[in-house]
């Protein structure tokens, strides 16, 4: 999720669990260690174009990492914390700060290493989008009604909105992914997987992706009280040998390539714009397109050692209208 997002809810679950005086300390501390597991966007290089998405969201976002962070975090701020309350207490405030990021990360689509270094799996719920401003601003307002009025139930108010709302995600996806398998039935296609994704911003509106033998069917799915489909389009399902015959598999393109593939959980295809251009199908601004947030370029004659290229597109005003579209019609 969102920094801003964590913070809050760090700040939310120290205020709600622990009774500590100097309230507006143990918020900032807490806030900062909430945010802090996404430092790990620091690692990166200017030659890998790749290591960035390797290290974002893996040890920093470990369950058992956690203790580790949380120290840390509670060693970089007790300097300036150790007028108001010790070390032991602004521990706690780290702790809960800190601990509570990996899971919300779990519930978006992007994919977190929770069980690093046991497991390199991408583990994704699927339940709520990276951005989503009815989920953050309820959590806002009542933390800061809490110190406020200095109410410690109101931060509690807040965790079970927060709780609430990624339940109400899992009921949604759930329902997306039911209409996603009639949609599969009634096309005749006999499907080896099915997933719900939530478009950015609410629990409305959902990207269902139906996955055959050698496709992807992308449609939009809107779910209020009857669902509402918004037929898509389909992709061929990435083939190195058919797509791109000239790869030697001992370059490092073919390691990159294997690489952004486990990134994006298999769900590859080509753009249908840009042919050397392998994409994350997950990812686009209105729900029915095929006009990818991020992928890899690959190139022909590029040397054996050399990286493929990073791209990002897909976000004209053409598709931010159509994803409104979707939520008021």
């Amino acid at each position: 999720m969102d920094p801003l997002t964590h913070g809050i809810v760090g700040a939310t679950n120290a205020r709600a669990s622990l009774s500590i005086k100097s309230r507006g300390v143990v918020a900032i501390a807490a806030c900062l260690a909430g945010m802090a597991p996404d430092l790990d966007v620091l690692i990166f290089s200017r030659t890998d174009p790749l290591l960035f998405l390797e290290y974002h969201r893996q040890f920093t976002h470990s369950l058992v990492f956690i203790p580790v962070g949380s120290l840390l975090c509670a060693l970089a701020f007790h300097p300036f914390t150790k007028r108001h309350f010790g070390f032991r207490s602004l521990l706690l405030v780290c702790l809960a700060g800190y601990g509570v990021h990996a899971l919300l990360d779990a519930c978006t689509t992007y994919g977190t290493q929770l069980l690093w270094p046991f497991s390199s799996a991408r583990i994704a719920w699927n339940n709520i989008a990276i951005v989503d401003p009815l989920f953050t601003l309820p959590v806002l307002a009542f933390v800061v009604a809490s110190h406020v009025r200095a109410r410690r139930w109101l931060a509690w108010a807040g965790l079970g909105w927060a709780i609430f709302y990624l339940g109400l995600g899992v009921v949604q996806r759930d329902r997306a992914e039911a209409v996603a398998t009639q949609l599969a039935a009634d096309r005749g296609l006999d499907a080896l997987g099915i997933s719900a994704l939530p478009a950015v911003g609410s629990l409305l509106i959902w990207k269902t992706v139906i996955e055959t033998q050698d496709r992807f069917y992308i449609d939009g799915v809107r779910v209020g009280r009857q669902a509402r489909v918004y037929p898509g389009k389909y992709v061929q399902k990435l083939d190195v040998e058919r797509d791109f015959p000239w790869l030697d598999p001992a370059s490092q393109q073919a390691r990159d390539l294997e690489r952004f593939s486990w990134f994006a959980n298999r769900y590859l295809g080509l753009d249908p714009a840009r042919r050397d251009v392998v994409i994350d199908l997950r990812y686009s601004v209105a729900p029915d397109e095929l006009a990818p947030l991020w992928g890899i370029r690959l190139d022909p004659d590029a040397a054996p050692s050399a990286h493929v290229e990073y791209v990002t597109g897909g976000r004209s005003p053409e598709h931010g209208r159509r994803l409104i579209e979707m939520f008021f019609n």
